[in-house]
């Protein structure tokens, strides 16, 4: 099968020891995990991240989705149900940061939840929250009622 003559598409994900994931228990532990993963770019860019866990709520492992511009970013659906199925997840949270300093939830960035929450449901993986990071503080969806 070395020789194809047609495109070959491949799909993987490498698991991790299990003994060593993470169990998220609230917004306040995913924002402690995702803090450190925005640090680079938190007063210069958005950046969008997805934690993917499964059944029993430990982290299998986070997926950057979009390193865009100043004042937004662009993320794929299509991308993070992908990666949630490959890594078999069966829920997810969404993250980006807001390099303003400030928490506040766009019309945007709610458009997105209601969208990534629809999709999500078609294939029973469950949108646990949507958080927004800044440098000092951070907003959860899943705590303020809004998904």
């Amino acid at each position: 099968m070395d020789n194809l003559s047609f495109p070959q598409i491949t799909v993987s994900y490498k698991d991790a020891d299990s003994s060593r994931r993470t169990l998220i228990r609230s917004s306040k532990n995913s924002y402690n995990i995702l803090r450190s993963i925005y640090e680079d770019c938190m007063q210069h860019h958005e950046e969008c991240w997805v934690m993917f866990l499964n059944n029993y709520g430990k982290l299998l492992g986070v997926s950057c989705i979009s390193k865009s511009g100043i004042n937004a970013a662009l993320v794929d659906i299509r991308i993070i149900l992908q990666t949630a199925l490959v890594s078999h997840a069966t829920s997810i949270i969404l993250s980006h940061n807001h390099p303003s300093g400030n928490s506040v939830a766009s019309k945007t960035d709610n458009s997105l939840t209601s969208r990534l929450k629809k999709a999500c449901e078609t294939l029973d993986i469950q949108l646990l929250d949507h958080i927004i990071l800044t440098e000092d503080s951070y907003l959860s969806y899943s705590d303020e009622g809004m998904l």
